[in-house]
């Protein structure tokens, strides 16, 4: 933006989103350079009230200070910071999480190789599984569910909403408004390096269908009872080459055929409605995300046949193995999306990307399976330009590219 002239001197209101952008970022690298109103927006479902804000001359003068206010606070507290101190990136390598691949840990061979694609789902089994918790989040209303539903302040708002969010859901199911597909690929892989997978087409492992490269914690860990903290990357959990090893894709969208439905509501000046819909149709999308996990835990892969957990055990995350998604703390990079897409075929299913690697249908799910036992969810956080240049020639790509894609990890 600041090379960019196209930016100077314009005022059209920006609202900056997306899984690596923050307010922290919008306040310190963002809004400096642009002289329109500019506003982070945590949730899509919420543009709608933030433009209303704009838009309304009763109300833009007092919403617009408070904003600079706040970017203002943040851009102090950024300043303030202490840098956070890093390892080289040999440091952290040489302090990677060592796990075992044999007795207990040796990798299960999945009941088939290759991709399967679920269409048209039902929407009534999918809806088990939502998280009500994100939902209310999207309203601003703080809490965890079913508890905020008697919550003394949020509490009469929240039920309200969930009445009136179950309503709409019904209609979706029983009037078919929206269309839910996935798919999903187990294949064999193996660590390569250090942080690197390559995952392998079939069985005999000599043609590689596309390597992901692995972003490794650079910051100094704490020692706890005499023992240091690893620094992780998501290859610790895949076994070097000899030993056979195995990872999963998916893609799934609970979002499929929504446009016509928010033009329904847009053209009735429906404004509540249209943001409801999105809402449950984002929350679809994540269920359909936790069911297909647990499909492939119990069935597809199998490596936890004997699992039987309650739907809050699934939301605490207490099964075996992990699903990380691109853009997420553990998976910073969008830049693997292409490769992922195009090994699950994604189009085939009514998924796509965009230029800048965003999903579409906007309510999708994307990412990784991983089935170590040891296997946690953990957040890269910031890097050293060392590791940046050394995934830049591991890869192939400028450095320059990887600062723009991986800005907000940089230290």
């Amino acid at each position: 933006m600041q090379r960019d002239p196209y930016f100077q001197g314009q005022q059209m209101p920006l609202l900056i989103g997306g899984a690596t952008t923050s307010r922290a970022h919008t306040a310190v690298k963002i809004a400096p350079h642009y002289d329109g109103p500019i506003v982070y927006v945590a949730d899509a479902s919420r543009s709608v009230t933030v433009m209303q804000n704009l838009l309304t001359p009763e109300t833009r003068g007092a919403y617009l200070a408070e904003i600079q206010a706040d970017y203002e606070k943040a851009r102090t507290q950024h300043a303030n910071k202490k840098g956070t101190p890093l390892l080289t990136i040999a440091q952290a390598r040489a302090n990677k999480a060592s796990l075992t691949f044999t007795g207990s840990n040796t990798p299960v061979k999945p009941k088939f190789i290759g991709r399967r694609e679920i269409k048209n789902f039902d929407l009534s089994i999918i809806a088990q599984y939502i998280d009500w918790t994100p939902f209310f989040q999207t309203w601003d209303l703080a809490g965890f569910y079913p508890a905020i539903l008697k919550d003394d302040v949020v509490g009469e708002a929240a039920t309200k909403l969930f009445s009136e969010a179950q309503a709409m859901l019904k209609k979706i199911i029983d009037g078919r408004w929206l269309t839910a597909n996935g798919v999903l690929a187990l294949h064999p892989a193996n660590r390569i390096g250090d942080d690197d997978i390559e995952i392998y087409t079939d069985e005999t492992r000599k043609e590689v269908a596309f390597t992901y490269y692995g972003m490794r914690q650079q910051t100094v860990k704490p020692v706890i009872d005499g023992m240091q903290r690893p620094n992780q990357c998501l290859a610790d959990f895949i076994a070097p080459k000899g030993i056979d090893d195995y990872i999963g894709l998916f893609a799934v969208t609970g979002g499929l055929g929504i446009e016509k439905h928010e033009q329904r509501f847009e053209a009735a000046h429906d404004d509540y409605s249209s943001i409801m819909l999105k809402a449950l149709a984002d929350r679809l999308a994540e269920a359909f995300a936790e069911y297909l996990h647990e499909r492939v835990r119990t069935d597809f892969w199998g490596y936890a046949t004997g699992e039987n957990l309650s739907k809050e055990a699934l939301i605490k995350e207490e099964y075996l193995g992990i699903r990380p998604a691109p853009g997420y703390p553990a998976c910073p990079d969008h830049t693997v999306k292409p490769d992922m897409f195009h090994l699950l075929q994604a189009e085939s299913i009514g998924m796509e990307l965009t230029e800048s690697f965003a999903m579409y249908p906007g309510a999708a799910v994307s990412g990784f399976y991983f089935a170590h036992p040891e296997s946690k969810y953990f957040s890269v956080d910031k890097i050293g330009v060392d590791q940046l240049e050394d995934m830049a020639k591991r890869r192939g790509l400028t450095k320059a590219y990887l600062e723009r894609w991986l800005a907000p990890n940089l230290s």
